[in-house]
């Protein structure tokens, strides 16, 4: 054996020596723990930096916690500054603007004995200060452009104001809307949430994480979140593996593959085991299968929470998620209370905590840092950057273009502008019950109220006249859960027959009524579930009595979940669908009732007919005894209502009307390694300019495991002037025909499959083909 080769094998191994046994003395210390730390994917800088650490300091770099301010759980983090001088935090969040975050780094930099940087981040879930649709809404323009420049926007702002971390994209699959998060979700389908997923990261993320208008992004929950059961958060999931990795590990996976530097935990159990300390999810499939090299962060308390899960003591827990690969701990402060004793103790060694302390500085060199601890400080950024006039100019697209128009009988919208000129001065519209929504950290005097939007855009504001009409809710103990972080439900002192009184008379005087109902902002959300989706019983009595005027009325509806609306559509002239349209949402909702902006928004998630349905999507797979026309036994059908939702996923109508071809494949065969399309041409045969969202979805007839009835595969948001056709293509591959069968193998099979094309998951026209 030569010299050279000799003295390579040397620094393979001292490494080992060095930190397995206790009390060897070894040549060259630095040098070794440099192969060491880069073995463990540090960089050079970052390896000496750990070689100066010392373990206190190490374990200080999994802490992130809050001051306040920003808080998702009861717990908030104490003795900030003394653990920030003592080296003892990683990050922090919960503080806004770059002079405070200024303060926070200078704190660390300055006091603590290496100086190293701290992460400072943030929910920043749907824009900054500048408010986009909620997550929900955001999914229902199927335009993946916008959505990432969305992301890039709220990017640019959060930097301006002193972030460089952002806790998004949440993208669970969720299919129960009584699950109160749905509204940061992407809906129900994982085809579209994987491209929502992998846009955000790019929005945020952009190029270059080094650029200071860039920042992290944190893609969540690992894993499974959205499939609470009983829609009830926190609580249990529990489902095959098959469909994990079919219809709920997807946009996961996609983040991960579009270079997402973090990932956050859930707080639910997956296979009985706490997420937050599950190697199944953290080492197996994020680690090994994806080859993620980022980090990990717990959610709030989370690592505090498995105590309750019944998993162990504080320090057992936390011995626990580290040993999954986890990396740094939200506010809890078991990684930074236990680990030092778990090490004395030989339930935790040297490498998973170097480990992990590499991960956190890697991301910290990765967003420049280390060579700038205040590079996203500069307070001039603000003045230009926050709420300016592009960027509101944005959120009144983005909000139009999420909007979903459910109904609209006899064309009542989009509604005459009150315009002397052309003898429109008759026309008054009565406007009920108006409120807006925000996030914490945007600016809520500056949104735009709906009853603003409309009279900016009225040539007579005087013909538009309000009432309240009723409460959102009259129920006082509801109000109080939902008011927890501030008054949002406000109950009148007026009786509701007195509200009601005086928007009849309103309405008396009108030629159609828009009545604006629904929920709150914290009506939805987390910890925002609820058993009943309906409209509160307030609203739905304030809704009888105007429609027995008889005059039309367009019901424009808030909400964060789809929700049981069959009353309401069967009663209404016209819904619209508007979600949470954010610092824009007013004068958006105003351009498309007056139709400025022709809605274009689908349904990224089926609307119930009743709760009784939940779970109901359109991916389902068929049963051995499907439900036939006429066959009321023995058949998979309720008694008491159909099996279908009363609005379909990819739902959605336009003032326009477009008309599909008949679809085709010129040649109905797919080899391996080939490719096959599938065309239709879509024609606009109204008399204005529209979108329309051209879908298509695969069936696979015959597999090695039961199949859903249809997959959505493909689409493509087309414009259309009228008149005007346009042939769409979709291009078919062995990929899109994957799947994980019984032994969790990702591959197609061969055999005869099913394209069908439409407008819709339920109007659609199909065609055969087969794959060899």
């Amino acid at each position: 054996m030569t010299k050279k080769i000799q003295y390579l094998l040397t620094l393979i191994m001292v490494p080992i020596m060095v930190f397995s046994l206790s009390g060897q003395k070894n040549i060259s210390k630095k040098g070794a723990g440099l192969v060491y730390y880069q073995s463990l994917g540090a960089s050079l800088r970052v390896s000496n930096l750990m070689t100066r650490m010392t373990i206190d300091e190490k374990i200080g770099q999994l802490n992130l916690i809050t001051p306040g301010g920003t808080v998702t759980g009861e717990i908030v983090s104490k003795d900030v500054e003394s653990k920030m001088k003592n080296g003892q935090i990683g990050g922090i969040f919960g503080i806004r603007g770059a002079a405070k975050a200024r303060e926070a780094q200078e704190m660390a930099v300055k006091n603590s004995r290496l100086g190293i940087p701290i992460l400072v981040g943030m929910d920043v879930i749907h824009g900054h200060q500048t408010i986009f649709p909620i997550p929900l809404g955001l999914s229902c323009t199927w335009d993946i452009d916008m959505i990432e420049q969305s992301a890039r926007i709220a990017a640019r702002e959060a930097t301006a104001d002193g972030i460089m971390w952002a806790f998004s994209p949440m993208v669970d699959i969720a299919r129960d809307p009584r699950w109160g998060r749905i509204a940061e979700s992407a809906g129900e389908d994982p085809f579209l949430g994987s491209k929502i997923a992998s846009a955000m990261v790019r929005g945020y993320q952009g190029k270059d994480l080094s650029d200071p208008t860039t920042m992290m992004a944190c893609v969540k929950h690992f894993a499974l979140y959205g499939a609470a059961e009983g829609g009830r958060d926190y609580n249990t999931v529990d489902m095959s593996k098959i469909r994990m990795f079919n219809e709920y590990l997807p946009p996961y996976h996609a983040a991960v593959k579009a270079g997402v530097g973090s990932v956050m935990t859930s707080f639910n159990v997956v296979d009985y085991v706490p997420a937050s300390g599950s190697k199944f999810l953290f080492t197996d499939v994020l680690r090994k299968k994806w080859k993620f090299d980022g980090f990990v962060v717990t959610d709030y308390t989370s690592v505090l929470e498995m105590i309750e899960h019944g998993t162990g003591d504080f320090q057992e827990v936390s011995r626990q998620a580290l040993k999954a690969n986890v990396d740094m701990e939200m506010v809890g402060e078991g990684f930074l209370t236990t680990f030092k004793k778990s090490l004395n103790e030989g339930k935790v060694t040297q490498k998973d905590i170097d480990q992990a302390c590499v991960r956190v500085l890697m991301a910290k060199e990765r967003l420049g840092i280390l060579d700038d601890p205040y590079k996203y400080f500069d307070e001039k950024r603000a003045a230009t950057e926050l709420m300016s006039a592009e960027n509101r100019a944005f959120a009144r697209k983005a909000a139009a273009a999420s909007f979903v128009l459910l109904k609209n009988e006899n064309n009542i919208l989009p509604l005459k502008r009150c315009q002397n000129s052309i003898g429109w001065d008759h026309w008054q519209i009565a406007v009920e019950i108006c409120w807006v929504h925000g996030v914490y950290q945007a600016i809520p005097k500056k949104a735009v109220t709906i009853i603003e939007g409309i009279k900016s855009l009225s040539t007579n504001s005087g013909n538009i006249r309000y009432a309240k009409g009723a409460n959102i809710s009259d129920d006082k103990d509801f109000a109080k859960r939902v008011n927890a972080f501030g008054e949002e439900l406000v109950i009148d002192a007026r009786s509701a027959d007195e509200m009601i009184k005086e928007a009849l008379e309103v309405a008396e005087k009108s030629d159609v009524i828009v009545a604006v109902m629904g929920e709150t902002a914290n009506m939805s959300g987390e910890s925002s579930s609820m058993t009943d989706i309906s409209l509160q019983p307030s609203q739905k009595k304030l809704l009888a009595a105007l429609k027995a005027t008889g005059k039309p009325i367009v019901m424009v509806l808030y909400n964060g979940r789809p929700m049981v609306i069959t009353d309401e559509m069967r009663d209404m002239n016209a819904v619209l669908d508007v979600w949470f349209g954010g610092t824009e949402g007013g004068n958006a909702v105003a351009d498309v009732l007056f139709g400025d902006v022709n809605p274009s928004g689908k349904l990224t998630t089926s609307f119930p007919v009743n709760v009784g349905q939940i779970p109901v999507y359109h991916s389902i797979l068929n049963t051995g005894r499907p439900n036939l026309v006429n066959y009321p036994k023995f058949r998979t059908n309720y008694l008491d209502a159909p099996n279908d939702p009363l609005l379909p996923f990819g739902y959605g109508l336009s003032y326009t009307s477009f008309e599909y071809g008949k679809p085709d494949i010129i040649t109905p065969k797919l080899s391996k390694g080939k490719t096959l399309t599938v065309t239709v041409t879509v024609k606009n045969t109204g008399k204005v300019a529209g979108h329309e969202v051209v879908q298509l979805y695969i069936r696979d007839m015959v597999g090695s495991i039961a199949r859903p009835v249809k997959e959505l595969k493909g689409f493509e948001k087309v414009y259309l002037l009228p008149g005007e056709s346009k042939e769409v293509v979709f291009t078919i591959d062995e990929d899109l025909l994957k799947f994980y069968n019984e032994a969790l193998d990702f591959k197609a099979e061969a055999g005869e499959f099913k394209a069908m094309v439409g407008t819709n998951s339920r109007d659609v026209q199909m065609l055969n083909f087969k794959f060899e």
